[in-house]
C-alpha cells in the first residue's frame, strides 16, 4: 500500500444543478476536502460579492477549502473589457476565501499560428492578470486546453511565457488529464502544477482530436484518457494538491444516484492508486 494520498474536490460541474451550498453540503458528505466555484453554471454562479462571502464562510465552518473559481475567459486575448472581468473574478474569489482564479484560452480556431505577436500577447496578458491577481491576493491557475481549435494546448508554452515574466510565484499550472490527452501533450509538469481536473472518456468511436466536453463522464474502469496513469505519475512526482472531478457529461448530471456515482468513482480511482 502507498503512503501517499490524494485529496479530492469537487468542482461545480459535478453537479451544475446543485445551489453552492448544496455543492458544499455534497462535498462533505463523499469525503471531498474542497470545491471550486464557477461562473457559468447559470443561476448557481458565484455572481455578487455578498453571496460569494456567505459562501467561502459556509465553506470554512464545514472545513472545506475554496480552491478556485472557474473562469476567466479568453484570459489570452487582453483588452479593457477582459480587465474589467479578471478584476470582478478577483473581487469575487477574495470575497469567498477562495485560493485562485482558473483563466483558460480561447477556445474558437483563431490564433491557432505560432508567431512572435502571439507569445507577446500572451505575455502580456500574464503580466496584466499578476498586478491584478496580486492585488486581491489570489494566485492564477493557467489551464491549457486540448482541442484543436485551441489558442493554447500545451502546458509547456504556458510555463514559457509565465517564466519569460518571472511570474512563477503567481501561476501555476492546471493539469487536466482530458485536455493532457487530446493534446497528445507528454511531459507532466507536477511541480508546476496547482490543480488537477480529472474527467473519463468511455465512447470507444470518438478519437481524441474529435471529443468534446460533453463527452467527459466520471473515471472508470472503461476510461480511455489514461487517468490513472496520468495521476500516478503526479503524484511520484510530487503532486500534492487538490485532484478535482470535472465531468460535463449530461449523464452525469442527470444522475438519478450523483452521490453513489462520485463515491464509486473516488474508490476506483484510490483503489487503482492503491491510496
Amino acid at each position: 500500500m502507498s503512503s501517499k494520498t490524494i485529496k479530492f474536490g469537487f468542482n461545480h460541474m459535478v453537479s451544475p444543478s446543485l445551489t453552492p451550498g448544496a455543492l458544499l453540503t455534497t462535498a462533505v458528505k463523499v469525503g471531498a476536502v474542497a470545491v471550486e466555484l464557477r461562473n457559468d453554471v447559470g443561476d448557481n454562479s458565484v455572481k455578487d460579492v455578498d453571496a460569494a462571502r456567505d459562501i467561502g464562510a459556509k465553506a470554512a465552518d464545514l472545513g472545506l477549502s475554496i480552491r478556485s473559481i472557474n473562469a476567466l475567459y479568453p484570459f489570452n486575448v487582453w483588452n479593457d473589457e477582459r480587465a474589467r472581468q479578471a478584476e470582478a473574478l478577483a473581487k469575487l474569489a477574495r470575497a469567498s476565501r477562495a485560493e485562485g482564479l482558473v483563466v483558460c484560452p480561447l477556445n474558437e480556431g483563431k490564433l491557432l499560428e505560432d508567431t512572435p505577436e502571439k507569445a507577446a500577447g500572451l505575455r502580456a496578458a500574464l503580466t496584466a492578470l499578476r498586478d491584478i491577481l496580486g492585488e486581491y491576493g489570489i494566485k492564477g491557475f493557467v489551464e491549457p486546453l486540448g482541442f484543436p481549435v485551441s489558442s493554447l494546448r500545451f502546458k509547456r508554452e504556458a510555463l514559457a511565457a509565465i517564466d519569460a515574466i518571472g511570474a512563477a510565484d503567481t501561476f501555476s499550472l492546471v493539469h487536466d488529464t482530458f485536455h493532457h490527452a487530446g493534446a497528445g501533450e507528454k511531459e507532466i509538469f507536477a511541480k508546476r502544477t496547482g490543480l488537477v481536473h480529472i474527467s473519463g472518456l468511455e465512447d470507444p468511436s470518438i478519437g481524441f482530436d474529435d471529443m468534446l466536453d460533453g463527452h467527459r463522464v466520471l473515471v472508470g474502469p472503461k476510461d480511455r484518457l489514461g487517468n490513472i496513469e496520468q495521476l500516478q505519475v503526479l503524484l511520484d512526482d510530487g503532486y500534492d494538491g487538490i485532484v478535482s472531478f470535472e465531468p460535463f457529461a449530461k449523464e452525469v448530471h442527470d444522475s438519478p444516484d450523483p452521490i453513489g456515482a462520485i463515491r464509486r468513482s473516488m474508490d476506483y480511482v484510490r483503489q487503482q492508486l492503491g491510496v
